[in-house]
């Protein structure tokens, strides 16, 4: 299965950090930034919330309903004449659910990562986050998934079946972080600072977070 980050590198996934960029005035080169390091967060913590038949059975049921994969469809309408109102609203919605009390810690690691103001960060992921969702909801129409068990190992292979157990762990330490910076940047040092690895999360995010 295609990885998260295989996505972002594909042609939808360079028409969405282009779009993202505009719609939110960012750099794009920031943009992919920040998406880089936000896609594959967002990614285990549903991973996590699907651990529990409450969370997968609410995840299953949107991606079911309004989050089908339908967004993709039309891309360039999406971002065409600036992002409506209510594909913000639903964004937020979604990054509350899913990273809970600790969104703002989460985006303010990342726009200290990325060099990217917090605020902008929140912009960026709340446009971001529905055509996630609209990813997730394709990609489950595709591979035909219909139980917990096949959910969980389809954000697994999202989020790339061959990733290290440290890559996952260090994920783990961003949703758990308090929001002071000084955990990550050790978590960074620790499972990233060696030499760069080519491919997968490591390589990425080794890029990102390394000294």
């Amino acid at each position: 299965m295609e990885g998260i980050l295989d996505l972002l590198n594909s042609d939808l996934g360079k028409n969405l950090i282009s779009g993202v960029s505009n719609s939110t005035n960012t750099d794009q080169s920031k943009t992919n930034s920040v998406l880089t390091m936000a896609m594959p967060v967002l990614l285990k913590a549903m991973q996590r919330n699907a651990a529990s038949p409450q969370g997968a059975e609410g995840l299953m049921n949107a991606l079911n309903s309004k989050h089908d994969g339908s967004i993709l469809d039309n891309l360039g309408g999406l971002f065409g004449g600036g992002v409506d109102d209510s594909v913000k609203n639903d964004g937020a919605k979604i990054l509350g659910h899913v990273l809970g009390p600790k969104q703002n810690s989460i985006e303010n690691f990342i726009g200290q990562k990325s060099g990217v103001s917090a605020s902008s960060v929140s912009e960026i992921l709340k446009v971001a986050a529905p055509i996630l969702m609209g990813m997730l909801g394709k990609k489950k129409q595709e591979a035909n998934v219909s139980s917990s068990n096949d959910l969980t190992g389809m954000l697994g292979g999202l989020l790339g079946g061959s990733s290290t157990d440290n890559e996952q762990s260090f994920l783990e330490k961003i949703l758990d972080a308090d929001g002071d910076g000084s955990i990550v940047d050790d978590v960074a040092g620790m499972v990233l600072g060696g030499g760069k690895k080519k491919g997968g999360l490591g390589g990425l995010l080794g890029g990102l977070f390394g000294k």
